[in-house]
């Protein structure tokens, strides 16, 4: 252990001490590697104005390292056990910086404005792979007040997120996520720096807030999820159901500036919300 950060030793005497035993339901998989959670704070660009929002603290690896950095940590914990030991772990390892810290025991992609003592500036999760994107995107959605995200989810879903027009893994995460921010891949991790060691390695996405487009996000969403749920056919057909017929999804794809037989794999979050702007009226 090294400056009050767990090692692989406190992880899990920290988990035989609460009668803690990880689990795949709740897609647990705890940090055991120091330098990991200080890479993740360095790359998240936190600092001491930032309130993070941190969902799925766990035992405390990546709570520990953030509390010295920043103006407070309010952590989502949905597993009451494991909420119920944060603050003690935070007091006992960071007795110094214990009132930065707020548990909130909630399902992370329940949780409102109204149930965080601060506004968030940061999200920064160590995500579990299961919810990784409803979560990222909830939060993204039900906070504004997030200037950018860090978050470590499984490899694969940071490749679909990151992954940009004219990828074959480019789909629906991809698009959705750039609604609210530009969106980068920081990094890989390692499935080693876990306990249990999950079966895949993890990567690091960064994104950064920016203007969405000038358009319904709901509508937008609406055109982003139908073009890819049929992702091989071309957009006047994935679209027609969206919008009423393939000759509606063609006259509000060519008003877009859109090719109709272009597929949903080709365009940029700007292009879907063009389309979604010219839904033909009933």
């Amino acid at each position: 252990m090294s400056d009050g950060l767990l090692g692989p030793a406190q992880i899990r005497a920290l988990a035989a001490e609460h009668g803690i035993s990880p689990t795949k339901t709740l897609g647990q998989n705890f940090v055991i590697d120091p330098n990991t959670v200080r890479r993740i704070v360095r790359v998240a660009e936190v600092g001491p104005s930032d309130v993070v929002l941190e969902v799925g603290p766990g035992l405390g690896s990546l709570t520990l390292a953030l509390l010295p950095a920043v103006a407070r940590v309010v952590a989502v914990e949905i597993d009451p056990r494991l909420a119920a030991a944060l603050p003690g772990t935070v007091a006992a390892q960071a007795p110094d910086r214990a009132d930065r810290l707020a548990v909130l025991t909630a399902d992370a992609l329940r949780v409102t404005a109204a149930d965080l003592p601060a506004e968030p500036t940061a999200l920064v999760a160590n995500l579990p792979y299961n919810v990784a994107v409803p979560v990222l995107l909830h939060a993204l959605e039900t906070f504004p007040s997030l200037t950018r995200a860090l978050v470590m989810v499984q490899a694969e879903v940071a490749e679909r997120l990151a992954a940009t027009p004219g990828s074959r893994v480019y789909g629906v995460p991809s698009v959705k996520a750039r609604w609210y921010a530009e969106v980068s891949r920081a990094g890989s991790v390692g499935a080693a720096v876990f306990w249990p060691a999950p079966r895949v390695e993890s990567g690091l996405v960064l994104l950064r807030r920016r203007e969405p487009p000038a358009a319904d996000r709901s509508e937008t969403f609406a055109v982003i999820d139908a073009a890819f749920a049929q992702r091989r056919k071309m957009l006047r057909a994935a679209l027609a159901g969206w919008a009423g017929s393939a000759a509606a999804a063609t006259a509000a794809l060519e008003a877009a500036g859109v090719d109709p037989t272009a597929r949903g794999e080709a365009l940029d979050v700007g292009d879907f919300a063009r389309i979604a702007a010219h839904k033909p009226r009933p």
